[in-house]
Parts: C-alpha cells; sequence; structure tokens
C-alpha cells in the first residue's frame, strides 16, 4: 500500500500546480510502446512549439519537453505498466523559470499514449487507477463464447477469453435425438466447468481479495452459469446483467450498468471497516487510534487493519535552535507549519519526514492490511474528525 499512497500524495501535489499559460506537459507512454518512437514525437512537438507568441511560455515548453526526452533516453524500453512523466515550469514567481520534472510509475497498465500542454497536468487517468481500493472480476458469456475480466476503478484487465465447445443440437428421433440431448448438456457442463476454472484461480491468485464477481451478456447462459454451482464457495456475484456483446465492448457495457452497484460496494466496504473500529472501541475492545497510539500499536505488531483517511497529512519533523544548536523532533500536523521560535533564536527545520508514510511501511512490512477511508463519505468524514483520521483494528490486546 505504500506505493499507493506514494502515488496519491504526488497527485495531490501536482494538482496544486498551476502554470502561466499553457506550459505544463503531461506524457503518458503505454507498455510495450516504443520509448525511440515516444522521443520522435516529443522532437515533432518540440518543433511545433517555436511558433508559440510568447516567448515565456515557447522557452518553458521546449525546456520541458527537452528535459522530458533526456529523461526518457534512460529507459531502453518502458517499464512494465508503462510510464507518466509530467514537467513545466512550477514556478510560483511569474518572472522566475523553474522547470520540474515529475515521474510515476502507474500502478496497472496504461493503454493510452497521450502528450498534452496545457495549464495544470492532465493527472485524471493515473487517479481513476488509484481512485477505487476494490478489484472485481466479471464475466460477459453466451452459448457460445465468454471472456473473464478483472476490474479495479475504471481499468479492465482481460484474463482470458474462451470458446464454447457445446454441440449444436441435432434431432434425428429416438435414442440419437436423446443421446445428441446428453452431449450437448455434458458439453454445456464442461464450458461452465472451464469458465469458472478460470474465475476461481483469478479469485485464488489475489488471495480471494476481489471484492466479488459481475455476470453479464445476453440471453439466459450467465444466469445459468450463475445457478451452475462451479464457482468456489467464496465466490459472491454481486449482480448480473444485460449486455449484448461478450468481448471487450461487452465488458464496457457490464461496467457501465454496474455503476451504482459498484459505488455501493465502495461505500459499504468503507462504511463496514470504520463501524468494526468503532464498535472495538465502544466494547473497549480490539481497537485504537491517534498517532501515537497507532504507531505504537504497529511497533508491537498488535494491528490487524491499519485505517488512514486519505487527506491526512503527519509530519515528522526535526528543529535546531540556531542559538543553542539543540535537535528535538516533533509531529506536526496538517500542512501548515507554525512559526517557531525561542527566547534567544529561530528553529530551524533541518529534516522533515511523512509520519503517515512511515506507518504504512510499517504495516507493509509485518503484512498489516491498510484501507484508506475517503473525507468525500459521512463516515470518512467522521473519522477524521472524530478519530484523527488514523486508527487500527487490533489482533490483541496488551
Amino acid at each position: 500500500m505504500k506505493k499507493e499512497y506514494d502515488i496519491i500524495k504526488e497527485v495531490k501535489l501536482l494538482k496544486t500546480m498551476r502554470g502561466y499559460g499553457t506550459e505544463l506537459i503531461s506524457i503518458y507512454v503505454p507498455a510495450g510502446y516504443q520509448i525511440s518512437e515516444e522521443i520522435g514525437k516529443l522532437r515533432q512537438e518540440h518543433s511545433e512549439s517555436g511558433n508559440i507568441k510568447s516567448k515565456s511560455t515557447r522557452q518553458n515548453v521546449q525546456g520541458a519537453i527537452d528535459k522530458i526526452i533526456q529523461y526518457l533516453k534512460l529507459y531502453r524500453e518502458t517499464p512494465k505498466n508503462g510510464i507518466v512523466v509530467f514537467c513545466g515550469n512550477v514556478s510560483k514567481n511569474q518572472g522566475k523559470t523553474d522547470i520540474e520534472l515529475f515521474s510515476i510509475d502507474p500502478p496497472l497498465p496504461l493503454k493510452i499514449n497521450i502528450y498534452r500542454c496545457d495549464s495544470t497536468f492532465l493527472v485524471g487517468p493515473i487517479e481513476e487507477m488509484i481512485g477505487s481500493k476494490d478489484m472485481y472480476a466479471l464475466v460477459v458469456m453466451d452459448g457460445r463464447e465468454a471472456t473473464v475480466a478483472t476490474l479495479k476503478g475504471s481499468h479492465i484487465q482481460i484474463i482470458k477469453k474462451m470458446n464454447s465447445m457445446v454441440h449444436a443440437k441435432v434431432r434425428k428421433g429416438g435414442q440419437s435425438a436423446a443421446r445428441y440431448e446428453r452431449v450437448i448438456e455434458e458439453s454445456i457442463g464442461e464450458y461452465y466447468t472451464r469458465v469458472s476454472e478460470v474465475v476461481n484461480a483469478t479469485f485464488a491468485q489475489n488471495q480471494f481479495k476481489l471484492k466479488g464477481l459481475i455476470i453479464g451478456g445476453p440471453g439466459p447462459t450467465k444466469e445459468n452459469f450463475a445457478k451452475s454451482n462451479t464457482l468456489n464457495y467464496q465466490i459472491k456475484v454481486l449482480g448480473i446483467y444485460d449486455t449484448g456483446y461478450t468481448d471487450e465492448t461487452g465488458l464496457s457495457e457490464i461496467v457501465e450498468k454496474a455503476a451504482d452497484l459498484l459505488a455501493e460496494q465502495e461505500a459499504y466496504q468503507e462504511r463496514k471497516v470504520i463501524e468494526r473500529f468503532k464498535q472495538e472501541l465502544v466494547r473497549g475492545g480490539l481497537a485504537t487510534y491517534g498517532y501515537d497510539n497507532t504507531k505504537r500499536a504497529l511497533e508491537n505488531n498488535q494491528v490487524g487493519v491499519l485505517i488512514v483517511n486519505d487527506e491526512l497529512e503527519i509530519h515528522d519533523v526535526t528543529y535546531k535552535c540556531n542559538s543553542c544548536n539543540q535537535v528535538f523532533n516533533k509531529i506536526e500536523f496538517g500542512k501548515e507549519r507554525q512559526a517557531k521560535h525561542t527566547d534567544s533564536g529561530n528553529l530551524e527545520i533541518v529534516e522533515e519526514k511523512d509520519a503517515v508514510g512511515d506507518l504504512i511501511s510499517m504495516a507493509d512490512k509485518n503484512g498489516v492490511e491498510t484501507v484508506f477511508v475517503s473525507s468525500e463519505s459521512s463516515y470518512g468524514k467522521e473519522f477524521l474528525l472524530g478519530f484523527g483520521g488514523i486508527g487500527a483494528i487490533l489482533r490483541y490486546k496488551m
């Protein structure tokens, strides 16, 4: 979860940045795309940007493109999920140039190739990848073919496509007709079993942490499959929807039709963990909250689930007194640092660490699940205001 948390922080930072004119560049390079081809496109953009009328904007855009090209030359090939680069003049002083480059390793494979130059960075595609905490399995099928995929956020990853071996119905009368019917029934059963094996394996590979299965397709096959008892008993079928296709188009259809269901599931999972947390607190049981208590529980390996509000900012700041050279640490909450003064001199910040990130790293190291709760939900707001935005469900009490 630390990697996801780092991306969330980076995206928040990028969203605060503004350019003086259209001089902030966003590059999305999909997995498998040739780096040399991307560099060629950037050189073409560099040439075309020479037509920008504003001298400062022209120089900033060309400077950012040059910086991106030099950065991409460090790669022989694109990483397995692709690469995202943001670069531009992010100076808050209009008379000063400060061209900075930011790079993000996407958590899921990119399928888009984008070059955009604007007054803001294009972070939407990355936000979609990290916006959903949960993953689901999808199946779209009819009597002839099926496609199995996973869904996280808006990203659909196809796991496998397969065809049915069901024999066409042939009626020749008497025992022959009955035999053909039996063959068809056996073939249908084998088809359902093959589809279920792929779905079961997908859940198993993800330690059954997928939140459920959504099934779609034209005709009655999808309902019959759901009733076939071939799926692992741990898999919950969340919904069944009519779609016109059984390929990528069908997957997009089912995601669109299940939008309300998915939103409810996201809210349900968040509500469930917060309610469990509150119940444990009320009975004086296995829960704690606040930075110090949560950190202590992690250090003692008591934590079963770490809960973090996605807007929380806590910093471990090291100060030095310029007068007496005394060095000390203080935990600071929020974005703003307080102005610190002593009787005889100012306090200088000599080091600053992300305290929330450190807790998440500790949780990852101990194999502890981290759950992010949103500030946009009522439960997330309550957790932030009432419990400081950080807490834990414990495995045992000391």
